[in-house]
């Protein structure tokens, strides 16, 4: 097969995130479901992309790239996309590069956290969530919500500053995950809320599309 290829399972946070830049840009690409809640990351052809057996990862002509943060950045510094999304000014670039650094042992772990005890664990237990633990989880994410905005945000619009680059598309596909168990970290922070809310504008109708498996377990567990 040529072309781009990119294999992704939609609920995880990383692969709609990839997902989302492809659409958002107009990149062409074949999306190859795979599905982790049934192994598919562990079999043989799999593996031989990514032994590391996760997702999303991508195939173009025989170059294979695994890691979100470096597919990102890739095709952004190829596909001659608009330059806000990963700025070639080099302070403006370093900014990017000094969130997706802290992104993935803050946000993106935090969150994860709280949506595997909330969400995860529960179904494939079958046991109730342990509320200790999660209100320990959510205390952490808290943290790091609070970084999000005195570190980042500050008063720009983005977190790097005054149009969306990768970073905020990173973290809205993390903190976005949390819909899934009827849980919105932001609901009390009306400047990430605000935020989020010109992030989504920014992204258009594509972000509720690759979103919309998440939409689905929102209102199975309201229900």
């Amino acid at each position: 097969m040529t072309g781009l290829q990119v294999y992704v399972d939609r609920l995880s946070q990383p692969s709609r995130a990839v997902l989302i830049f492809l659409r958002v840009n107009n990149i062409s690409h074949t999306e190859i479901p795979v599905a982790l809640r049934r192994g598919e990351q562990k079999t043989p052809e799999f593996t031989k992309l990514n032994p590391m057996q996760k997702v999303p990862v991508i195939v173009e002509n025989g170059f294979v790239l695994t890691e979100s943060d470096a597919i990102l950045k890739y095709l952004a510094t190829k596909e001659g996309i608009p330059d806000h999304w990963y700025p070639c000014e080099p302070q403006h670039r370093a900014k990017v590069d000094e969130y997706t650094a802290w992104h993935h042992t803050n946000t993106r772990i935090h969150a994860a956290k709280v949506f595997i005890h909330e969400v995860l664990l529960p179904r494939m237990t079958g046991q109730p969530t342990d509320q200790k633990k999660l209100a320990s989880l959510i205390a952490s994410l808290d943290g790091t919500l609070d970084k999000l905005e005195t570190m980042f945000l500050k008063d720009q619009a983005f977190l790097c500053g005054h149009d969306i680059t990768l970073a905020d598309l990173l973290a809205i596909c993390e903190l976005t995950q949390l819909l899934a168990s009827g849980h919105d970290a932001l609901k009390n922070r009306p400047k990430l809320l605000a935020w989020q809310n010109r992030v989504k504008s920014a992204l258009g109708d594509e972000f509720d599309e690759v979103n919309n498996i998440l939409y689905r377990l929102r209102d199975k567990a309201k229900l």
